[in-house]
């Protein structure tokens, strides 16, 4: 088993919140690797470390482990504009290099979450899709699942950071894309979301995060914080000392932080490059198979919808 031992206060929050015993985990990671070479439909990972994610994301709950594992690798073939981006590709790079998704790699404390932040407004939504943005972002997460522990244990939390977001943006966000990222994120990825705080909301924010909030389980609900431009009130949430500079914190800049990531993907790209012949066949599921209808519904638009 080629698990990363977890610091001790970290194995004390998965021991108390997750009910890891680390005697047991040998015997859930085998069950869940016998359980994928079952399944007709299923090609799916089963590296020790990917699993753990999963298992520790779904609180040892085997079961559950499942369910994730199929809902991640049927999207990547029901929703494949999620994963359309290739990490070589230069045109991954770029929106890679303009910082529109960061994961800042160090937690706020031993046990506490990792920090995302999210800017829409640093794309260009007549060059790019969202779509193209989400698929830069689920190679960060792959990544973060086989790398950050505190991820992984103790959740992440988003700053959705709103500044220079126009209407081509709000235009981009029909309520199939907003399903597609609500089934990724609440049913899929075995990520715990502890919070979302959104910062310089501009007009027409209200209906697409009325829209989304209604996508969204009652404990994600009471999640949501709008501080639009008051920082003082995040950082009751988000500590000063892991933040980017332009954030007001001071750990490094927000280009730094890319090119940290920048040279993490370039250490994970023999790894990316073997995961994309990961997904699911639904021509071969037991049973009917899964179409994007039955996941996401029909597909609509917000240019009906009345913005102020």
């Amino acid at each position: 088993m080629s698990v990363r031992v977890l610091p001790p206060e970290l194995a004390e929050k998965a021991r108390k919140e997750l009910s890891e015993d680390p005697k047991r985990l040998e015997d859930s990671l085998q069950h869940l690797k016998q359980w994928i070479d079952k399944q007709p439909h299923l090609n799916a990972r089963k590296d020790d470390q990917w699993l753990a994610a999963f298992l520790r994301g779904c609180k040892f709950s085997i079961e559950r482990a499942k369910e994730k594992l199929d809902t991640y690798y049927t999207i990547r073939k029901t929703a494949p504009e999620l994963f359309s981006l290739n990490h070589r590709s230069p045109r991954f790079k770029e929106i890679l290099e303009m910082g529109s998704y960061m994961v800042l790699p160090n937690p706020t404390g031993p046990a506490a979450p990792i920090i995302v932040v999210v800017r829409p407004g640093c794309y260009d939504p007549d060059k790019f899709n969202i779509m193209e943005v989400m698929s830069v972002s689920n190679v960060l997460i792959k990544i973060m699942l086989m790398e950050l522990d505190n991820a992984v244990v103790a959740g992440t939390q988003t700053i959705l950071d709103l500044e220079g977001v126009s209407m081509g943006h709000f235009l981009q966000m029909t309520p199939t894309v907003m399903k597609k990222m609500v089934v990724l994120g609440e049913d899929a990825l075995p990520l715990r979301l502890k919070g979302t705080h959104y910062l310089n909301t501009p007009a027409g924010f209200e209906t697409v995060f009325n829209a989304m909030k209604m996508l969204l389980s009652e404990k994600n609900k009471s999640r949501l914080h709008v501080h639009n431009k008051n920082y003082e009130e995040m950082y009751q949430h988000i500590p000063k000392e892991v933040l980017p500079e332009e954030y007001g914190g001071c750990a490094g800049t927000i280009i730094e932080i890319i090119d940290y990531w920048k040279k993490k993907i370039e250490e994970y790209d023999e790894w990316l490059e073997e995961d994309l012949k990961y997904g699911s066949d639904e021509l071969k599921r037991p049973g009917k198979p899964k179409t994007a209808e039955d996941m996401f519904g029909a597909d609509g638009s917000f240019r009906q919808l009345q913005f102020d």
